[in-house]
């Protein structure tokens, strides 16, 4: 095969995307049109390139780009995202503005993905993963009125984590004398190594929303449309910043016993410390963006745990993440859509107005948490047993990392509870019922949620046969399973378990529903009030040391970005005061930094 296809595969999309620049504004059906089909080829071009795997593309005599059995999955993935946000897109984004960049800009960051995935040449990587960084900032842009900020805070978060990636690269190449990566193996001893290492995992978690390089997810998916933050931070950024991560500690380097404990740790903290701020959010897009940061934790533990079953579970969730989690948004977007609000406050009772998007969020729901027998079970499941054996290799904290993802993931259905209520159950909030008259969203939305949603319920009824066979097994070496899953079976009782409770349920309602007067404790409540479920957490606020580190967490403490930002600010304050603009005290500032340079310099000679 002519192994130039590759560089068609990346470069069709980005030719389809100046196509759709090139449209004249009112020809919005041809630019929806070119949009769809350069999303759409570009998927069945990574269908029929996955299963011709490998394939290496030569240029002045090394491998510049290479589809292997890591990057075959993601690439797959890649497409498969692509085309479903395309497609989503046509009915969410109707009527907005600048649909003609952000159609031309959905198709480059889904040829610009595929180059990042594909590169075997750090350089190359390095151009793409840059690329990446304009389009986010340009689709981020594309938002609500102010979301010029939260476009400024993504691109100095992911654009100073690629100046380290940079800074890394040439760290190796210094070291190696290469720039290839499937030549590059170095050991961590020494400063430059683990510098090296530094940066591309410093790069890898900017990429990923990894903790404490998050801050730019939950201001995204604020003010972003809805179909960037799936696409995006729910999905692409997700298979790329933990593809990188997977790349450098697999292939790349040789790690230690502190890379791998700084991975465990930063693993465990993501996971309990985004999952709490989750708990106690009232609008359903910061909810999920918490959520979309706490799972990378898992990612990222899995990978720690430096063992074959354990990084195939980080890897395994890196893609069921991208399923559940894209779904979530999708979801969050259709109820946008429909009531014009994630307020969780005005929300309520969509279940019966909208089941399709109700059905999605809910298995999505139960994937996210970790519930039988859904995808994102399996997963977890497989980097627990990453856990378990870094204990049988002797490992004296395993105990804390299990407990910290079990944990996190008790919290994740918690919180999904609260949404689960607040959004689609309990009494019909005024949005709710001014959209009474109509139907479920446009099928171009519900869609790509239903193909999903089915795909959380395949990848984990049959997560041996499919998923992991295919795209996970392949590309880790020597996986062991400590423990047996049926799937098949617990599928089969829990489908029992189902049929008779809904016979209970039907027996019990045989004569009838009684309607009352809601009430707690015996106290009648008044017709006006709503139990929303949005308050089921907000005590842990007021929980002993909790209640201190949310109120810091509110004043941005612990957000890197507004931290240097505030440092940045006092240090020009400073030099504002210096810069009084009188003559003299310039002339002596020149006269002590020439005597400071003289002393530097004798002090060197002699």
């Amino acid at each position: 095969m002519d192994t130039r296809i590759l560089l068609i595969t990346i470069g069709l999309p980005l030719i389809f995307g100046i196509f759709s620049l090139l449209i004249p504004r009112g020809s919005v059906g041809i630019c929806k049109g070119i949009a769809l089909i350069g999303s759409l080829t570009t998927f069945i071009l990574t269908i029929f390139l996955f299963f011709q795997k490998p394939l290496e593309w030569v240029a002045n005599g090394s491998i510049t780009l290479r589809l292997d059995n890591l990057s075959g999955f993601i690439f797959l993935a890649i497409g498969f995202f692509g085309f479903l946000i395309t497609l989503y897109s046509l009915k969410f984004m109707q009527g907005k503005s600048h649909l003609k960049e952000y159609y031309a800009y959905i198709l480059w960051t889904i040829g610009a993905a595929s180059g990042a995935v594909l590169a075997n040449n750090l350089v190359l990587l390095l151009i793409f993963w840059g690329f990446l960084g304009l389009t986010l900032y340009l689709l981020i842009g594309l938002g609500e009125v102010d979301a010029g900020a939260a476009a400024k805070k993504t691109f100095i978060i992911v654009g100073g984590s690629d100046s380290l990636m940079i800074f890394g690269v040439v760290i190796i190449w210094f070291l190696t004398k290469s720039l290839v990566m499937d030549e590059i193996s170095i050991p961590i001893s020494g400063g430059l190594p683990v510098a090296a290492f530094l940066c591309l995992m410093i790069a890898s978690f900017a990429k990923a929303g990894a903790m404490p390089l998050h801050s730019w997810i939950p201001d995204c998916a604020e003010k972003a449309p809805l179909s960037v933050t799936a696409f995006l931070p729910a999905s692409l950024d997700k298979l790329l910043g933990i593809y990188l991560l997977a790349r450098i500690c697999m292939n790349m380097f040789e790690l230690n016993h502190s890379i791998n404990l700084i991975l465990l740790i930063i693993g465990a903290l993501t996971i309990v410390a985004a999952v709490f701020m989750a708990m106690v959010q009232h609008d359903l897009k910061r909810l999920l963006s918490f959520h979309a940061i706490s799972q990378v934790g898992y990612m990222v533990l899995g990978i720690g745990t430096g063992n074959p079953i354990g990084i195939a579970g980080g890897l395994f969730h890196m893609l069921n993440n991208t399923i559940y989690k894209g779904c979530l948004f999708l979801t969050a977007g259709a109820v946008q859509h429909k009531t014009g609000t994630t307020d969780l406050d005005k929300l309520g009772g969509l279940a019966k107005l909208m089941p399709i998007t109700f059905t999605a969020c809910l298995i999505a729901a139960l994937s996210i948490s970790g519930v039988p027998p859904f995808n994102g079970f399996v997963s977890k499941w497989m980097v627990y047993q990453g856990i378990i054996e870094l204990g049988r290799e002797g490992s004296e904290l395993w105990v804390i990392w299990l407990v910290a993802a079990m944990f996190g993931s008790a919290l994740t259905l918690a919180s999904f509870m609260k949404l689960i209520h607040a959004t689609f159950l309990g009494t019909s909030s005024s949005a709710a019922q001014q959209s009474s008259g109509k139907s479920e969203v446009h099928w171009t939305m519900w869609l790509p949620m239903a193909v999903l949603a089915g795909l959380c319920v395949i990848f984990g009824v049959f997560a041996y046969a499919l998923p992991l066979k295919n795209f996970i097994l392949p590309a880790v070496a020597g996986i062991s399973f400590l423990g047996i899953w049926s799937p098949g079976l617990a599928t089969l009782l829990i489908i029992v378990g189902i049929i008779i409770g809904a016979i209970i349920y039907w027996i019990g309602n045989l004569k009838g529903l009684r309607e009352d007067a809601p009430y707690i404790g015996g106290e009648i409540l008044l017709s006006r009030n709503r139990v929303t479920g949005t308050e089921f957490y907000d005590t842990i606020k007021n929980l002993g040391p909790l209640k201190w580190i949310y109120k810091k967490a509110e004043e941005k403490v612990f957000d890197i970005y507004d931290q240097g930002k505030r440092l940045i600010f006092l240090f020009t304050g400073g030099l504002q005061k210096v810069h009084t603009g009188i003559l003299t005290n310039y002339l002596v500032w020149c006269l002590v930094g020439i005597l400071i340079l003289f002393l530097v310099l004798v002090r060197f000679l002699f």
